[in-house]
C-alpha cells in the first residue's frame, strides 16, 4: 500500500449524515465496552529497561496480587508475553518507534509483526486488547523523525489485524504525549491540536474513530512542575489549589482534570466528542529530582486513585477513567536525557519491594511484595578508608562508574544528596559493583576501592545489593576499571560528580 509522504486534511464531519451517525454509534459502543472492562481496576505500565529484571512470572503474580487488571508493555518480549498467558490480565502490547519506518513502508512487515506478536499469543491465552503503535512519536525532541511514518504504520497494523481476524477484539492506538494539544489561554475550552502537527492529528484521530479505537494520551503533572519552577505545586495534586483555572462556569483545581478536558474540548471541536480516551501513562517519580520523592509520589498516586475511584470523571467527560499508572517497577537502564528521575517512576523498587503505602482498590488495600526474590551476598564496594580524595584517579573513576551503572540518586535534594564526599564515591563504586554481579574486578578502580561486609547505607540513602537473575553473568561489562594497575581514564558525561566531591 502506498502512502503520501505529507499528511493531508481529511473530512472529519462525523456528525453529519448516515455515515456520521454510524461512526458516532460505533464510538459509543466501543466506549461502553471499554469502560465495562476498565471500571473495576487500574492498569500499569511494565517496562523492562533494567539490568537485573525480576522473573516475568514474579511480576505477573505481583499484578494479580495487587488487583491490577490491565498492563501496558513497550514491546512484545517473549518471556513477558509467555508469563501473561492465561493470567486474565488485559494487555496493551507496544511497537517501538524504531520499527515505525519498516511497518509504514511494508504491509508484509506489518503482517509478520502481527503474526509473531499478536496472533500467536492471542491464540495461546494472552488477552491482547490493544496494539500501541509507537510511543510518543511526536515529541519535539524527536525532531520530526516519526512524523511521516506513524500514521502509515498505524494503518498497516490495523490492516494486518483485520487480515488476521483480530480487529474486532484487538484495537490499535498511538500513545501520545499531552503536548500534541495545547491551549493558548490555559483554559480547556480553548484546546486545539498543536499547530505543527494539526492536520496529521486530525487524520490520526479520524482513523482511530473509523476503526473503533481509542485515543491514548500520557499526562504528567510532574513534568510541568519539573519544567517550570513557577508552576503551583498544589495544582499538580488533588487536594485543592490556591491557583485554580476558571473556564466559564467550571473551576479546575487540579492539572489532571484541566489537561484531560483540554483534550476532550479539542476532540469535540472537530466532531470526535465521543471518541474513547485512555490515559496511557500517569504517575510520579520517587528520586532523581528535588520534587521526586516518596512523599509526593504517594500523595499523587493515591490522590489520583481516589479521584478516579469515584467514577465521576472530569467536568467535560463524566464517567470512569481508564488509565495505566507509570510505572510498575524502577528501570535502571532507562535514558536519563529527560532527567535523572526517569529511572525512578516505579511503584516498586527494582527488587519488587513496594516503595510506599498505596491502595489500588484491591481487597487488602496495599501493594503486595514480590515473592521468592534471591539476592547476591551481603557485601558492598566502597571507597578505601586509606584512599585520598586528592588522588587524580578519583574523578575519572567516579565518572566511569556512573556512566556504566546508576548514580541518579546522587544530586541536589535526592535520596542520597546528603552524603559527604567519600559517601558519594562509595555510592558510585557500589552501584557499578552490584550491577556487575559483585564481580571482584568491578571493585578495583586503580586500587581506590575495597569490598566490605558492613552496610554503608544511611537513614535516607540505601546502598543496594543486586538480585540474582536467571542468566548468570548477563549484566557483566567486559571493560572494567580493574585493579590490575591499568586505569581506563575517561572523562564522560558524569564529570558533574567532581563538583559533588569537591564541594565537601
Amino acid at each position: 500500500m502506498f502512502f503520501h509522504k505529507k499528511p493531508f486534511l481529511s473530512f472529519y464531519r462525523m456528525s453529519c449524515g448516515a455515515m456520521g451517525s454510524f461512526y458516532v454509534m460505533k464510538a459509543l459502543v466501543f466506549y461502553w465496552l471499554l469502560m465495562v472492562g476498565g471500571v473495576s481496576g487500574i492498569g500499569a505500565n511494565w517496562g523492562t529497561q533494567t539490568s537485573h529484571p525480576l522473573p516475568p512470572s514474579t511480576v505477573v503474580q505481583m499484578l494479580k496480587d495487587d488487583g491490577i487488571t490491565q498492563v501496558k508493555l513497550f514491546d512484545a518480549e517473549e518471556g513477558t508475553m509467555n508469563a501473561l498467558k492465561n493470567s486474565g490480565i488485559e494487555v496493551m502490547v507496544g511497537i517501538p518507534n524504531d520499527m515505525l519506518d519498516m511497518l509504514a513502508t511494508s504491509t508484509k512487515a506489518a503482517e509478520q509483526w502481527v503474526s509473531e506478536n499478536a496472533s500467536s499469543y492471542a491464540n495461546d491465552g494472552v488477552n491482547i486488547r490493544y496494539v500501541a503503535v509507537g510511543n510518543e512519536p511526536f515529541l519535539k525532541t524527536f525532531n520530526e523523525s516519526f512524523l511521516y511514518t506513524t500514521l502509515p504504520a498505524l494503518q498497516n497494523i490495523q490492516g494486518a489485524l483485520a487480515n488476521a481476524g483480530l480487529s474486532s477484539r484487538v484495537k490499535v492506538t498511538v500513545p501520545l504525549n499531552a503536548d500534541v494539544y495545547q491551549s493558548a489561554s490555559d483554559r480547556p475550552s480553548d484546546g486545539d491540536f498543536r499547530s505543527d502537527i494539526h492536520d496529521l492529528m486530525l487524520n490520526i484521530t479520524q482513523f482511530l474513530s473509523d476503526n473503533g479505537a481509542p485515543f491514548t494520551v500520557n499526562i504528567y503533572p510532574f513534568i510541568s512542575l519539573y519544567d517550570n519552577p513557577n508552576f503551583p505545586v498544589d495544582y499538580a495534586f488533588f487536594d485543592g489549589t490556591s491557583s485554580p483555572v476558571v473556564d466559564g462556569s467550571t473551576t479546575y483545581t487540579n492539572m489532571f482534570d484541566a489537561n484531560y478536558d483540554t483534550l476532550i474540548w479539542t476532540l469535540k471541536k472537530y466532531g470526535f466528542g465521543n471518541l474513547p480516551v485512555i490515559v496511557g501513562e500517569i504517575g510520579w517519580p520517587t528520586d532523581g529530582d528535588m520534587n521526586a520523592n516518596l512523599q509526593f509520589a504517594q500523595k499523587f498516586n493515591q490522590g489520583f486513585m481516589n479521584h478516579i475511584s469515584t467514577g465521576q470523571g472530569t467536568p467535560m467527560r463524566p464517567g470512569p477513567i481508564y488509565a495505566y499508572l507509570f510505572s510498575l517497577i524502577d528501570e535502571d537502564e532507562k535514558s536519563i536525557q529527560p532527567g535523572n528521575f526517569e529511572r525512578h517512576w516505579g511503584l516498586y523498587t527494582f527488587d519488587g519491594l513496594p516503595k510506599y503505602p498505596l491502595n489500588l482498590g484491591s481487597t487488602n488495600g496495599r501493594l503486595a511484595q514480590a515473592k521468592n526474590v534471591r539476592y547476591l551476598d551481603k557485601k558492598w564496594c566502597v571507597f578505601k578508608p586509606s584512599a585520598s580524595l586528592d588522588d587524580p584517579n578519583v574523578a575519572p573513576s567516579v565518572s566511569y562508574a556512573c556512566e556504566n551503572a546508576d548514580c541518579t540518586s546522587l544530586g541536589y535534594k535526592t535520596s542520597c544528596g546528603n552524603l559527604e564526599a567519600r559517601g558519594n564515591i562509595s555510592y558510585a563504586f557500589n552501584s557499578y559493583y552490584q550491577i556487575n554481579d559483585q564481580n571482584d574486578e568491578a571493585c578495583g578502580f586503580n586500587n581506590l576501592a575495597t569490598i566490605t561486609n558492613v552496610d554503608p547505607s544511611t537513614s535516607t540513602c540505601k546502598f543496594e545489593i543486586m538480585i540474582e537473575t536467571d542468566s548468570s553473568g548477563f549484566s557483566w561489562r567486559s571493560s572494567l576499571v580493574a585493579d590490575k594497575g591499568i586505569l581506563l581514564v575517561v572523562y564522560l558525561s558524569f564529570l558533574s560528580f567532581m563538583f559533588l566531591i569537591m564541594s565537601f
